[in-house]
């Protein structure tokens, strides 16, 4: 373990809560990595994960490979608190591996936060996961040997001893992390680095995204590996190709032909939720930018359900092109009545109770010059437990508007998720719950509806298969026990859930 230089550190107590969970499905994590020689590796993934923020704000990490030592740099909080320009220009090299977590297996603290770093007989590597397995236990199981120090309580720590224990029984970097990903189950989206490549690999459903590009002349076999097409674009990274679902890439610095590996078969199921919500607009899925398939699922919201009103508004930000795409069918005004603090982050300061009370607004500020005397129509992306909905309805009213029809650009969320999202139990879940007219009632709309599962697919131009639509119709794609459903702490201590959640 010599060659093996960590460096966490911790600012933030574990039990800080944000002032309000959103009314809306939470974060995925977020995995970007570049190979590049006499790069500032790390300057890249810095701003290639400040592309990603977005997929996670709980902490960042980044693991720099120099001359076979790694140096790991994480803690919690945005890219920006995590890191500076003194932190890394400590962190030459030549490749480098970065993450953005989200939690959904083990709770919001730094032991967690990624990338994970280990020792093999090979030396070191370095992995960052994006994703959720449902058969953790049994897989903590596999890799506890009785040796095995576990530092984490997440399943991506898991994946890396997996990895670790193939290498050190005399399997190669690529056969053993082929082996480590058979044993998996669920949804893992993985970027690994060792001392001699670079390795992105996707569970075979495909479930959560990866792609890749190069730098300057691809002829230099410079790699960079994203969890979505934004993080190519912010560092000048044209777009190559998708990991495939079921495949195993390996990118050698120098080689201008990465190495492709078909590791399982594939089933592909891609979250339909990257394209409704989680990826950003600008990001390109299928060959065009989710900003055009949002406006599709606006257009086609107008069709499916047309109602009388004076103006159309989006809930900032991803609401604000199905909003565009439902004023352009319908012929219904398109205006801003939502004005969003584009600079808060995730606050970590609760407020007091006289300040909830008062409707303290720290995101969304609605615009009474706009609303006052109008019947709007409210476009959100979804609903998922139907707190801060009911507070945004009463916000417009107390702006001036006489009517407050409500549009949902997607399906009617009516299970959890288990594949790297995290949303609540069934029974939180407002869907699941109570009727359309009951949902009404409860936010106290003068109208609501949602998009049909079908226009939601038509819009993608792609079959229904092709997507993992589970939190919409319980159709899970990998089965799992109904035990993995209890909890995201699994595997935690007891007790642990009321102090970390």
């Amino acid at each position: 373990m010599q060659n093996l230089e960590t460096h966490p550190k911790s600012r933030r107590p574990v039990h800080q809560l944000e002032i309000e969970r959103p009314d809306r499905m939470e974060e995925a994590c977020g995995v970007f990595a570049v190979q590049a020689l006499e790069q500032p590796v790390a300057n890249l993934v810095y701003f290639g994960l400040y592309a990603l923020q977005h997929r996670g704000q709980e902490s960042a990490g980044i693991a720099v490979f120099n001359e076979g030592k790694v140096r790991l740099h994480k803690d919690m909080g945005l890219v920006s608190q995590v890191f500076d320009q003194d932190v890394l220009e400590r962190m030459p090299g030549g490749l480098a591996v970065g993450h953005n977590r989200y939690s959904t297996t083990g709770s919001s603290k730094v032991c967690n936060a990624q990338p994970v770093v280990l020792m093999t007989r090979l030396g070191p590597f370095a992995l960052a996961h994006n994703g959720n397995l449902v058969n953790a236990s049994e897989l903590r199981a596999q890799v506890d040997d009785g040796e095995v120090e576990f530092t984490s309580t997440t399943d991506s720590e898991l994946i890396a001893y997996a990895v670790q224990q193939a290498v050190d029984g005399g399997l190669d970097w690529t056969e053993g992390i082929k082996a480590a990903a058979s044993q998996c189950q669920g949804a893992f989206s993985l970027v690994i680095g060792t001392p001699d490549a670079l390795y992105g690999l996707r569970d075979g459903y495909g479930i959560r995204p990866l792609v890749y590009g190069y730098l300057g002349d691809q002829g230099l076999g410079h790699w960079v590996l994203s969890s979505e097409t934004c993080g190519l674009d912010i560092i000048g990274s044209p777009f190559v190709a998708d990991v495939e679902p079921g495949e195993l890439v390996v990118f050698r610095c120098g080689d201008p032909t990465p190495e492709r590996h078909r590791w399982i078969e594939p089933t592909t199921r891609m979250c339909v939720f990257e394209m409704i919500y989680f990826a950003r607009p600008d990001s390109r899925f299928f060959g065009e930018s989710l900003y055009s398939y949002r406006q599709r699922i606006g257009q086609i919201l107008a069709r499916e359900s047309a109602v009388e009103a004076d103006l159309v508004i989006g809930v900032p930000d991803s609401g604000i092109p199905a909003a565009i795409g439902y004023s352009q069918t319908s012929g219904i005004p398109y205006a801003d009545g939502l004005i969003k603090n584009r600079y808060v982050g995730r606050t970590f300061i609760q407020p007091t109770q006289a300040m909830r009370e008062a409707g303290i607004r720290v995101k969304l500020n609605p615009l009474p010059d706009v609303l006052t005397g109008k019947r709007v129509l409210v476009i959100d992306d979804s609903i998922v437990r139907g707190t801060t909905s009911q507070k945004l309805v009463q916000a417009l009213r107390d702006a001036g508007a006489i009517e407050v029809h409500m549009r949902i650009s997607s399906p009617p969320v009516t299970h959890p998720c288990f594949y790297g999202i995290d949303t609540d139990t069934q029974d939180q879940l407002i869907a699941a719950r109570l009727t359309l007219q009951e949902i009404e009632e409860h936010l106290k709309v003068d109208s609501l509806a949602y998009l049909s599962k079908e226009g939601m697919v038509e819009a993608a131009h792609a079959q229904s298969e092709h997507f993992c639509t589970a939190c919409f119709d319980g159709n899970y794609p990998v089965p799992m026990d109904a035990s993995i459903k209890a909890s995201k702490l699994m595997l935690e201590p007891a007790g642990v859930a009321a102090t970390n959640l």
